[in-house]
């Protein structure tokens, strides 16, 4: 905690500095906080007095949970606090304030969570924006020789290769083309559970329930609809006998997410050359993930060339896939589309399977919240006419409810940038080039920035809602990113699992044995403790 006596700056919304005791609660200075203060680009502003004038405080003034990376680093693996990191980071902001630096290991960063700062970090970003490298599978790709896709780039040759893979998934006519194909594999997902709770389920015909842990349906589900999309074909998950080859790749991407955190703080090449046993087990993870998506591209290869020379190949309005379109296209060498395609692949399954269960155990718990929703849904799909695209734009609580569901459980429970100018936050000077993180999962259950923030309401993020939360009020849902470096895949995630909820609310009634919060976990993304169980009725 902060010592009493020490004097502090607060801005107010006029812009003025002024240094008041610090007996105020945590909560009141924050929200005595809530604007960003100028940058240095600032012409209002002189560069080199910036720092000690008008009230700015010095870097190393911003307070920190401790000086010693290593020491922290020990310390967290003591306490075993790399799976609670997000409640680490909600307890830290409750006791440091709206700002704070941590050291862990090799990794330091400045953490922040109020909307308006956020605005001002991102808007300092640049015309090339970095977010930190995940190092160990930057190492993976250079010990075995692989190109790195754009999550891993930066600089000009991010933007480049990125610009020509918006033109796939992010635009708006690449939408329309694989919508389609989502929706089919959402029908299916319904189609078989509905299967087996007309089998297995209780209750007159018609009108059964089962009570089913929807977990492993749900990997199938995003890997059978991110690989429709990349490839532009089925892969079988959701026949009779599923491939095994496809469930080891699922097992692959959980092992390869849960041995990245640890990883993190380390130096990585150094534990390629000793051996280290958690080294191994993350390479071998990514070796199975490359391997897998290796034979998926080869075939996927094979059969565009073979469509080609039969003549029927580029035939204008049919979709081959993302992989098809950029091998028609040839912009991309087949290296970078196999280290894109792969990456894609890899990055679609947990982060796409997970937020959907934790949106259908709050629909579950929160039934009067799942009614509005299905009674939105039912009515836009009666005027759509079985077009899912009409569908989707005539239920807005979709989106909402996604939107909701990763308020309160984002993915990701960070995002970094590196300004590229020195700027200042809550009256603290953060020079160019520091790392400085958006941390999502208080920002999501802060009483600063949600009101009543504890409840699940997807029409907060309506017409009405959306421009609230004062100024950065833009900056309030960031669980795929924000601007050219937001999530590559954000349009097929969002789009798959509003689709997927869709058809569930069609079909289905959810319910839950409890109404208590799910416990979480955090390996490299935000999921449940133990995944939840689920009651699904028949309409």
């Amino acid at each position: 905690t902060l010592n009493v006596s020490l004097r502090v700056s607060v801005c107010l919304r006029a812009g003025m500095c002024v240094s008041v005791l610090p007996t105020l609660s945590v909560r009141a200075r924050r929200r005595m906080c809530v604007c960003p203060t100028r940058t240095e680009g600032d012409p209002r502003r002189k560069r080199d007095p910036l720092r000690g004038q008008r009230g700015t405080r010095g870097f190393e003034e911003i307070p920190h949970t401790g000086r010693n990376g290593w020491m922290n680093l020990v310390k967290f693996w003591r306490d075993d606090q790399f799976k609670v990191l997000h409640k680490h980071m909600e307890k830290t902001f409750n006791t440091l304030g709206p700002i704070y630096r941590e050291h862990l290991g090799t990794q330091s960063t400045v953490n922040i969570l109020l909307p308006c700062d956020i605005s001002e970090l991102f808007h300092s970003e640049g015309l090339h924006p970095r977010r930190m490298t995940l190092q160990p599978w930057a190492t993976h790709r250079e010990i075995r020789q692989h190109s790195k896709g754009v999550f891993l780039k930066n600089g000009a040759e991010w933007r480049a290769d990125r610009l020509l893979l918006n033109k796939e998934v992010m635009m708006t006519s690449a939408v329309h083309c694989f919508l389609p194909l989502l929706d089919e594999v959402a029908r299916d997902f319904c189609h078989l559970v509905g299967t087996r709770v007309e089998k297995e389920g209780q209750g007159q015909e018609g009108r059964r329930s089962l009570t089913i842990d929807p977990s492993p349906y749900l990997f199938r589900f995003a890997l059978e609809a991110s690989c429709h999309v990349l490839y532009g074909e089925r892969i079988g998950l959701f026949t009779s006998s599923p491939s095994q080859e496809s469930q080891k790749f699922i097992f692959a991407v959980e092992r390869m997410l849960a041995t990245t955190l640890p990883l993190l703080y380390l130096p990585p090449r150094l534990l390629w050359r000793v051996g280290a046993p958690l080294w191994k087990e993350h390479a071998n993870a990514w070796d199975h993930i490359f391997s897998h998506a290796e034979t998926r591209i080869q075939r996927g290869c094979q059969r565009l060339l073979s469509s080609q020379s039969r003549g029927v190949g580029g035939e204008e309005g049919v979709f081959t896939g993302v992989l098809g379109q950029l091998m028609d296209k040839g912009q991309l060498s087949l290296e970078l589309i196999r280290a894109n395609i792969t990456e894609l692949m890899a990055g679609g399954v947990d982060t796409t399977a997970v937020p959907l269960q934790f949106a259908l155990y709050e629909l579950g718990r929160n039934p009067a919240v799942q009614e509005h929703v299905r009674g939105q849904v039912q009515a836009a799909w009666a005027r759509a006419g079985g077009d899912p695209h009409k569908a989707l734009q005539g239920a807005p609580l979709l989106k909402g409810l996604v939107k909701e569901t990763l308020r309160l459980y984002p993915v990701g429970i960070t995002v970094q940038r590196y300004p590229v100018r020195d700027i200042v936050i809550q009256n603290y000077h953060i020079p160019a080039g520091t790392c400085v993180q958006a941390c999502l999962y208080p920002l999501g259950r802060s009483q600063d920035v949600f009101q009543d923030p504890e409840r699940f309401d997807p029409g907060r993020w309506g017409a009405q809602e959306s421009g609230n939360g004062g100024r950065g009020g833009g900056f309030r849902s960031l669980a795929f990113g924000f601007g050219a470096r937001q999530c590559v895949g954000r349009r097929i995630a969002e789009n798959e699992m509003q689709l997927l909820l869709m058809h569930i609310l069609l079909s289905f009634r959810l319910s839950v044995s409890s109404s208590e919060e799910l416990d979480t976990k955090y390996t490299l993304i935000l999921q449940p403790e133990t995944p939840p169980s689920i009651t699904f009725s028949t309409l």
